[in-house]
């Protein structure tokens, strides 16, 4: 439903005049930052590919601001704030639209599968969302791993945080979440948000960030939960070679011949650190102690 320029929001003076008629305080457990730039707002709805008959899920509305942009293209968005002091402010600013659905709870206690079911006939939902950026990774890999249907998932993050989403092997900024987040996605950075585009400032520079579900991961695993701890020990100390590293984790309760043998089978030498591997290779290492072990 389309809604007049003037009460629109995403400019600073718009929101600095919501946030004052409430008498709003931003919360630093929450993390809050509010977006204030059109253009950015454009290029995330963009990003997210938000078109005719799409179910968005929200993950954090904040004051409406992104909820606005999404319910002007999508067929219905549900928006999900923990914050309880902002729901009022988003039953005013989103009183225009009749496709929208708010619901005050913490995203990681909702069921949705529910959700999709309800308001999408149980089909693939988009998700949008510029969350703290404390709890992105937890929330993204929680949509992931719980197989809830997700189409794709566009969220602000720490621009560091992007870059280690979309990192090689080899790099500095590959580690085990490049890892979990291409076996479960295709990453594709949109933009990049400069600090003066929120309310409050960030100390840091953004991304919007979007993640295409695959429809089937990319390596086969027999054990994908075996193969993860594999790559939590192999990164939790990068210094060491790989076999030092699985040996000295916890979380590996393979002896230090199996582990060097299974090395071996994979055709690498005994000196290999674990940030040099593919995800294909981890599979292949992952497949060899679930045979032998």
């Amino acid at each position: 439903m389309e809604q007049t320029s003037q009460s629109r929001l995403g400019t600073p003076q718009k929101t600095i005049e919501i946030i004052q008629k409430h008498n709003f305080t931003f919360q630093k457990k929450f993390g809050q930052n509010f977006l204030i730039d059109p253009h950015v707002l454009d290029k995330i709805v963009r990003a997210a590919g938000v078109a005719g008959d799409d179910c968005v899920l929200e993950i954090g509305p904040g004051i409406g601001t992104m909820t606005q942009y999404l319910a002007e293209r999508a067929r219905h968005v549900v928006a999900v704030e923990i914050d309880r002091n902002l729901i009022p402010i988003l039953a005013e600013t989103l009183e225009g639209y009749d496709n929208i659905t708010i619901l005050n709870d913490d995203i990681l206690k909702v069921d949705i599968n529910e959700l999709a079911r309800v308001y999408n006939q149980s089909r693939p939902l988009k998700v949008v969302a510029n969350l703290p950026y404390y709890i992105t990774t937890p929330i993204i890999m929680g949509l992931f791993e719980s197989q809830v249907p997700v189409d794709n998932i566009t969220v602000m993050v720490q621009k560091e945080v992007a870059d280690r989403m979309q990192a090689g092997p080899g790099s500095k900024d590959y580690g085990a979440l490049s890892l979990a987040v291409g076996y479960y996605a295709k990453p594709y950075i949109a933009a990049n948000v400069p600090p003066n585009c929120f309310m409050p400032r960030p100390n840091v520079g953004s991304a919007v960030i979007r993640l295409t579900r695959h429809q089937k991961p990319p390596v086969e695993v027999k054990d994908p939960g075996l193969m993860f701890r594999l790559i939590r020990a192999s990164f939790n100390q990068r210094r060491k070679t790989l076999q030092n590293g699985l040996n000295n984790s916890p979380e590996v309760p393979f002896s230090k011949e199996m582990i060097g043998a299974a090395i071996e089978s994979l055709g690498l030498p005994p000196s290999v650190r674990g940030e040099t591997l593919t995800l294909e290779q981890f599979a292949g290492l992952s497949d060899y102690f679930a045979e032998h072990g």
